[in-house]
């Protein structure tokens, strides 16, 4: 009989994304994808600028149509980021993974990006990662508050004023939008340049204890 005392140590592994992040992860995606293409839909009908969206990206086909879609998402969205949240708090995801990068961070690993020199290691997240995600998380928050303001902007008229009345939460809500959209852009690219990354966050992964 083997004696356990001299059993090699058998590295413990973990999925790179546990069931719950992943989760929440595709309920998001399919939330902003739904209120991007009925929000483009929503803008044509009132449009900001000398430009509107073709109709081959948008969501509803007409004006009412086009608000049930994008509050039957904006539900999700939000039930979702808060429990996301929640869930990242009490799980010490935010402590381990999201950490604020400082600007020598985020420097470095871009020049090392741009150089093909950037390192990648499943579940571990670089000071650039951190730093879009982060971004983004402020970005959603944003455009759900100024798109309040928009959809009610006499019973919370002190939100609509925060943002400077009612037009102006209209073009906060729109830069909201265009930056959660260069987000997605970049990293669907990431996705394509990189994609190993991908299956993990469809199905888990497995990564060593000592990758957390």
């Amino acid at each position: 009989m083997p004696d356990p005392a001299r059993s090699p140590v058998r590295p413990g592994y973990h999925p790179v994304h546990p069931w719950p992040l992943r989760l929440m992860h595709w309920l998001n995606a399919t939330a902003i994808v739904i209120m991007i293409g009925s929000g483009w839909q929503i803008y044509d009908a009132a449009p900001l600028f000398p430009f509107t969206f073709p109709g081959s990206v948008t969501i509803g086909e007409w004006l009412g149509g086009a608000i049930a879609w994008h509050f039957a998402a904006m539900w999700l969205l939000v039930l979702n980021g808060i429990s996301y949240l929640v869930w990242g708090s009490l799980s010490g995801h935010f402590r381990r993974k999201l950490r604020p990068p400082g600007p020598r961070a985020i420097w470095r690993d871009v020049v090392l990006a741009l150089t093909f020199r950037l390192d990648h290691r499943h579940g571990v997240y670089n000071a650039v990662q951190r730093a879009l995600y982060l971004a983004v998380i402020g970005l959603g928050i944003l455009a759900v508050a100024s798109g309040v303001a928009v959809w009610k902007p006499v019973q919370l008229w002190w939100l609509s004023d925060l943002f400077g009345g009612f037009r102006a939460s209209r073009y906060v809500h729109f830069f909201a939008m265009a930056g959660i959209v260069s987000f997605l852009t970049v990293h669907l690219l990431l996705v394509a340049l990189v994609p190993k990354v991908l299956w993990p966050m469809i199905a888990g992964g497995r990564v060593q204890e000592d990758a957390r």
